[in-house]
């Protein structure tokens, strides 16, 4: 029997482990298990507490279907909570080691507890080669991608994990329903993608529909906010200080002329309980 925590960052669920509590391996299959809606506890996602010499904190971050994701910002967010809620930490700025880079996060009391958190998620970049995406142009910003009926003008761009951006007059949720899944495993990313479709509302406002790698479609997504934001900030439709708009909430998200990007949001808990192998 072992401890794990459930919270929620804008519907974006995760359930939070501590590696050192836990008696089972997270397999593939463990994970699907775990993170099926009918068959388990049922989430968008496991962050596990792992030991890290870079920073105060490690962590892992794993898809529904078993894979590994590189970073998450709810899920940062979500673990944030997480550490100075069960007293992990007094502090309230932290380092996290994820795969996708070192971050900075700073949590916000309520009630005594991280009510919101604010994350440095680090530098965006739009360099093919560090996306990843299979190319020979340096860089791939409002360039064509054809899938199923559709060809989409996209840019591509990493936030320590990869994304696809496509801004459109008009956007709803049947875009990533129907054309996620078919950009996420284009040949043209080898490690797939996370896809954004974008409505810039002004300069300071953008609303977007999420297809995330992994996960499928999704209410809200921190690290799509920011690549959202660094792309539109590139191509002059966005400001440096922006609110980004989703199905499950709003997180406000800040980027700097070297695009560093700072995302700032709540999060709450739903349950605890004890997980049975």
């Amino acid at each position: 029997m072992n401890d794990f925590i459930k919270s929620h960052g804008l519907g974006n669920d995760y359930i939070v482990l501590d590696s050192k509590r836990i008696n089972f391996k997270l397999t593939k299959k463990n994970i699907t298990k775990i993170c099926h809606r009918n068959y388990g506890v049922g989430s968008d996602g496991i962050l596990l507490l792992v030991e890290s010499k870079k920073a105060n904190f490690g962590l892992r971050i794993f898809n529904p279907d078993g894979s590994e994701a590189e970073k998450s910002g709810n899920g940062l967010r979500i673990f944030s909570k997480f550490l100075y809620d069960y007293k992990y930490t007094k502090n309230k700025k932290f380092t996290i080691e994820t795969k996708g880079g070192l971050v900075e996060s700073e949590v916000i009391l309520k009630d005594n507890k991280a009510g919101v958190v604010k994350v440095a998620m680090g530098k965006a970049t739009f360099d093919s080669s560090k996306i990843p995406a299979k190319t020979k142009k340096k860089y791939l910003i409002e360039e064509q991608i054809k899938v199923k009926d559709q060809t989409f003008i996209f840019t591509s761009v990493s936030v320590g994990n990869p994304h696809c951006v496509i801004f459109l007059n008009k956007i709803s949720n049947n875009y990533p329903i129907k054309y996620g899944e078919a950009i996420e495993k284009h040949g043209l990313f080898p490690k797939k993608t996370n896809v954004q479709f974008a409505k810039v509302l002004s300069k300071n406002k953008v609303r977007i529909e999420i297809w995330e790698r992994g996960a499928g479609y999704t209410l809200a997504s921190g690290s799509s906010s920011c690549a959202v934001v660094s792309a539109g900030f590139k191509l002059g439709l966005l400001g440096n200080k922006v609110k980004v708009l989703m199905p499950g909430g709003s997180l406000s998200i800040e980027i700097d002329k070297d695009y560093n990007i700072t995302m700032k949001g709540p999060v709450e808990q739903i349950c605890s309980g004890k997980l049975i192998f």
